[in-house]
């Protein structure tokens, strides 16, 4: 049996060390409104990383990650302290064996200051399309 996982790492500027904080308990009470949902979400790891300043949360997965977790907590940082300009992420399909649909990925870029999606990219299908001729380009 093959095991599918998502894998992302990036970071978010909510602004100040302060904001950063509230960040956390933000993410603690999403962990804990989707904990009853089932099948449960892997969800994504948070946390504050000296190197990365006082401001920037470090979002990744742990062995998989949800991207679609990760947006809705981003959108909601985002209305929390108010943030603006784009942010996005980059996250990569991968399978525990060698398999046909087992590899992929995808990006998703959001308008933090509407919370609207920009643009986004999947690739799942995007190849047999194409070569069939029934996809265009991206």
């Amino acid at each position: 049996m093959a095991d599918y996982f998502t894998h992302f790492s990036c970071l978010l500027d909510v602004g100040t060390p302060e904001n950063a904080a509230r960040a956390l308990d933000l993410y603690n009470r999403l962990s804990e409104e989707s904990a009853s949902e089932e099948p449960p979400s892997a969800g994504f790891l948070l946390s504050i990383q000296p190197e990365h300043g006082g401001s920037q949360l470090w979002m990744r997965d742990d062995v998989t990650g949800d991207p679609e977790r990760l947006i809705h907590f981003v959108n909601r940082c985002a209305a929390e302290f108010g943030l603006k300009g784009r942010w996005g992420f980059q996250y990569a399909n991968t399978c525990s064996k060698p398999r046909l649909d087992g590899f992929g990925g995808g990006a998703h870029v959001l308008d933090l200051a509407t919370r609207e999606t920009v643009n986004w990219i999947y690739t799942d299908g995007w190849l047999d399309q194409t070569i069939s001729g029934e996809g265009g380009p991206l």
